[in-house]
């Protein structure tokens, strides 16, 4: 494995580690919020208990993505030095930033853990809802810093040189807000599909029933909102990504020519090498209306990019495929959630759990075929039409160890987050209810 191999393989390991502890940690939160604001609005213990448990959750989260996190801001200086040289003082600010609300999130985090019984008690809930949104801020300014990488901003860049720098722009480049609202609601789903998933199979096992529904219910309603949401933010993204990406878009759509009234592919299989797609069902039109807002409009195909710009056509595709699809499966269960809340009965049909249950990785698989996309998209470039990616590598040799060995401690990581999830999934504290009894 060479170096290039290796460094970029060693920052997707990290990255797709990274970004599912990253998610659960800006989420589950929120759903501890609203578990303890329903204790203190009916002072059930149930909700205590239930805070308290999901409270430990958000506490192993926290830990384990502080790990990943800082571990990928030293990759960044060792595997990438010629980007960090060039682009560290450009779009630093978001990274200063996140650093801030890191500090914030882990000191409203050890006030909620161990203010129990010692603040006041709204002043308590006011600490968990902080911890919600200085996580929420950490993960947009993040998402932020890797928005211009895809829209470079805030400079002028002048025979080779990175002058005129304006760190305000460059943080809120025209990728931001599309990147930041498509990950969140991405992070939302995910999370909250998973969690509520945890949930009914357990009371599939018939433990716990009343504690676990009520999580049920929470994580579930989260997750559906946010599954619902995603098709407009993906608009929003699709739009954004024809306008300054268009070989991004055609990876993402094995789109070779260049053509109106440019059909939306289901599936399929891309051939680079004839440029064509096998087996794929075509919407006619449709990745014009997508893309442009408008049926006829031209989509900018392969054919008019140099070869030597083009993304991995397959891999894209691919993971775009993957991301739509399973986006369309927890917006139909999503929509099936809302019609069960409202119909009580169906909440125990014995098949809606089943389907949650199944959905519990789906999220997660969906955030890294999205980020999949992102990142190989934007190949072979590390800053967009600025830096190519093979330029930006270390010279330090010796890189594939230090895949082998980053590979082992995220394993490793893993391994003691599963360890210690199955622990507290047991733990928690048994609350009788009719159908217990």
């Amino acid at each position: 494995m060479d170096n290039f191999l290796a460094a970029r393989s060693q920052m997707a390991l990290s990255l797709g580690f990274h970004i599912i502890y990253a998610c659960i940690g800006m989420v589950m939160p929120f759903f501890m919020a609203v578990s303890h604001y329903k204790w203190l609005r009916t002072n059930d213990e149930g909700y205590k208990n239930l805070t308290k448990a999901w409270s430990k959750g958000v506490a192993i989260f926290f830990a384990t993505g502080a790990v990943s996190g800082t571990m990928l801001s030293f990759e960044l200086g060792l595997l990438w030095p010629s980007f960090m040289e060039h682009a560290g003082p450009i779009f630093g600010m978001p990274f200063s930033l996140e650093g801030t609300a890191f500090f914030i999130e882990a000191i409203a985090l050890g006030f909620f853990l161990y203010g129990w019984d010692r603040f006041n008690k709204w002043f308590h809930w006011f600490t968990g809802v902080v911890v919600g949104i200085s996580g929420l801020a950490s993960g947009i300014l993040v998402v932020s810093a890797n928005a211009w990488m895809n829209s470079p901003a805030g400079f002028d860049f002048v025979n080779g040189e990175y002058i005129n720098i304006d760190p305000i722009k460059a943080m809120f480049n025209k990728a931001w807000f599309s990147q930041s609202l498509h990950m969140t609601l991405a992070a939302f789903a995910a999370t909250g599909f998973a969690v509520a998933g945890v949930h009914a199979a357990m009371i599939l096992q018939n433990k716990n029933v009343l504690f676990h529904s009520r999580a049920f219910k929470i994580a579930g309603f989260f997750g559906a909102v946010a599954a619902i949401l995603q098709p407009l933010s993906g608009d929003i993204s699709a739009k954004d990504v024809a306008e300054r990406q268009p070989a991004k878009l055609a990876a993402m759509e094995a789109h070779y020519h260049t053509t109106r009234k440019a059909p939306l592919l289901i599936g399929g299989i891309p051939d680079p090498e004839k440029k064509e797609v096998s087996y794929a069902i075509e919407l006619p039109g449709m990745l014009s209306f997508l893309a442009h807002g408008d049926i006829n409009a031209e989509v900018k195909g392969l054919d008019q990019i140099p070869v030597e710009e083009h993304p991995p056509v397959p891999i894209v595709h691919y993971a775009f495929q993957v991301m739509v699809g399973i986006g369309v499966f927890l917006m139909a269960l999503s929509i099936t959630f809302f019609i069960a809340l409202r119909k009580k009965q169906l909440l125990q049909r014995r098949w809606l759990l089943v389907l949650f249950a199944i959905a519990i990785p789906l999220g997660f698989i969906a955030v890294e075929a999205g980020w999949t996309v992102t990142e190989v998209g934007r190949q072979p470039w590390i800053i967009h039409g600025i830096m190519r990616t093979a330029d930006a590598v270390t010279p330090m040799p010796g890189i594939a160890w230090s895949f082998y060995l980053f590979t082992l401690i995220y394993i490793s990581l893993t391994v003691v987050v599963i360890f210690l999830l199955n622990r507290q999934i047991k733990m928690v504290p048994v609350l009788y209810d009719k159908s217990d009894k």
